[in-house]
């Protein structure tokens, strides 16, 4: 895959163009407002239809405009322009409030999407198998899709651990599994997806074989030590998360020093290739930052 574009954004649009950007830090995609909304409203004059539905929606006090910000995006000239930019659950409240037949297949769309989720609710097995039956149309075999199932479990078996002696949040959780991770690899779980050439993709979903069993070995070592030793607290369950993850670090070494070759790898299992602008990717960063003090002051 040779694009810098999301895939679902194309696909709910019919594979109209719809400009979109990648921004690493927050690692989230930012979508051209005035895009969805020229393609939603078939307005001629997109960007004077945005205008007026800003203006009304900051009347109404809609968080959706609060949320969108500048960044520079490619025009049909070939030139870089400031434009109003929201993230996808910005995009999605945007389309909730243009009044139009194009908007009615998106807005069912979210509804079914809201019944399944409900649904799942009441039988959590649905969860599962549409991870599975997504899996299957990803191409990933019946033998993977059980171990990855499986790795999932007992990712949640360390999680509880962690919960019991005293980790509330999802920060700390996070903290702990880039603790473990560069221990062994010597790379965060963002570095190493970055390493992968890897935006919103699952970095477990793209290890091969050898990388997922290091990566299990490390946390079931983590798992089993924070069981025994029972750390209380982040600084002192971080002691054992490295000591879980130097488990798998003393098997990398070993396997390499047989190999004779690094065991951690830049590919990726469906070889994802994202178009990279690094200046205008460093410009756009910074604008986000900026953005972020000033509704800091603001508040």
């Amino acid at each position: 895959m040779d694009e810098n574009k999301m895939h679902l954004i194309s696909k709910i649009f019919n594979n109209e163009t719809i400009r979109t950007i990648w921004d690493k830090e927050q690692e989230k995609y930012f979508i051209s407002v005035v895009d969805i909304v020229s393609i939603i409203s078939e307005s001629k004059d997109g960007r004077k239809y945005w205008n007026k539905l800003k203006q009304r929606l900051k009347q109404e006090g809609n968080e959706s405009v609060t949320n969108c910000h500048q960044l520079k995006l490619k025009s049909s000239d070939g030139k870089y322009y400031n434009t109003d930019v929201c993230d996808i659950e910005g995009m999605f409240r945007i389309i909730e409030s243009i009044p139009s037949k194009n908007a009615e297949p998106i807005k069912q769309w979210l509804a079914h999407l809201g019944k399944e989720r409900i649904d799942e609710t009441f039988d959590p097995e649905i969860t599962l198998q549409r991870a599975i039956d997504m899996y299957r149309t990803k191409g990933y075999d019946e033998e993977w899709i059980a171990k990855r199932i499986k790795s999932i479990q007992e990712r949640k078996k360390l999680t509880d651990v962690w919960k019991e002696n005293g980790i509330e949040n999802n920060i700390e959780y996070a903290m702990l599994t880039n603790e473990i991770y560069k221990e062994w690899s010597g790379m965060t779980a963002k570095e190493y997806k970055q390493y992968k050439g890897l935006r919103k993709e699952n970095l477990r979903d793209n290890m091969d074989n050898i990388e997922l069993i290091l990566t299990d070995l490390s946390e079931e070592a983590t798992k089993r030590l924070a069981a025994k030793q029972k750390p209380n607290g982040l600084n002192e369950n971080i002691k054992v998360a490295k000591m879980g993850g130097h488990v798998a670090k003393v098997a990398r070494d070993d396997i390499e020093k047989r190999l004779g070759e690094s065991v951690v790898t830049k590919d990726n299992k469906l070889n994802y290739k994202y178009i990279e602008e690094k200046q205008l990717e460093k410009e756009n960063t910074k604008r986000v930052i900026s953005s972020k003090k000033k509704i800091a002051i603001k508040k």
